[in-house]
């Protein structure tokens, strides 16, 4: 569904030279984006790390959610984020040219789907994956070649430049790189509200086995079922991005625990967060 007006594509070597130069700026300058002030998020893979603002980081994990609810691979989701950052720097814009909007910019007039739904990244990024599943050999393109058949964008050439980034962030959000997503709240992130993340996490990713947990002892919280560490460390990715919008305090996966009130220091070992196959939430 075009967006844009097509442009031809970059011929090999010129498409070669340019993501040459866009590495280059990535290593040199480390991060994507400045934190915003009293709260912030990182991911980090490969011995990379990417500051990321609390919205962004949000709707990173969403993308990788709807990727595995969609049964879309990594490559898809490398391509998702390198479309999403040229379009909306990951964010989930009310505005746009002419009557884009949300976080792939995607025009209502142009068949993507109703404004009001294009505003939930969740549906956003299901529109987009589907899109994706229509380009023929999607999965052994170049990354930005795969984005300009979705985007049809003005200039295809402009994806190259977010490739490296995209690349570290799909490890790191779709879990192949465990303990690789940490944010700290700003504020107290309040009363937990388990239930409205349950349902929000469960839209995002689909189907999760689920339950409730409460002990004497212990606070109530939320244990997800996810039979694969790698869909396990992106359940706590979205679980930890979402924290301060749901008043999580604590995320446990792994043998490793993920505290809101330290959340700078990222994951910690935890002899109490026993490797059992279950993300828990409180």
């Amino acid at each position: 569904m075009p967006t844009k007006p097509r442009k031809r594509g970059l011929a090999p070597a010129v498409a070669l030279l340019l993501l040459a130069i866009a590495a280059g700026a990535y290593l040199t300058t480390k991060h994507f984006t400045r934190i915003t002030l009293g709260g912030g998020c990182t991911a980090r893979a490969g011995g990379t790390a990417l500051a990321l603002d609390p919205q962004q980081a949000s709707i990173a994990a969403t993308i990788a959610g709807v990727a595995h609810a969609q049964h879309m691979p990594s490559h898809a989701v490398q391509i998702a984020y390198a479309a999403a950052m040229q379009e909306s720097k990951l964010q989930n814009l009310p505005y746009g040219d002419r009557d884009s909007v949300g976080v792939f910019q995607q025009r209502p007039s142009q068949g993507w789907g109703p404004r009001r739904k294009l505003l939930n990244p969740v549906y956003a990024s299901t529109k987009f994956f589907q899109a994706l599943a229509t380009v023929p050999g999607y999965g052994k393109l170049p990354v930005y070649q795969a984005a300009q058949a979705v985007q049809r964008s003005a200039d295809g050439s402009a994806y190259i430049q977010y490739q490296p980034m995209a690349g570290v962030m799909a490890t790191a959000f779709t879990g192949h790189a465990g303990r690789s997503v940490w944010c700290w709240p700003h504020g107290d992130p309040g009363k937990p509200r388990l239930a409205s993340a349950r349902r929000a996490l469960l839209a995002t990713f689909g189907h999760l086995a689920w339950r409730l947990r409460s002990t004497p002892s212990d606070a109530p919280s939320i244990a997800f079922t996810t039979g694969r560490p790698a869909l396990g460390w992106a359940v706590a990715a979205w679980l930890v991005t979402h924290a301060g919008g749901y008043g999580i305090r604590d995320v446990r996966y792994d043998g490793y625990t993920w505290l809101a009130a330290a959340g700078r220091a990222g994951w910690r070992r935890d002899a109490r967060a026993r490797p059992s196959g279950q993300v828990l939430a409180g």
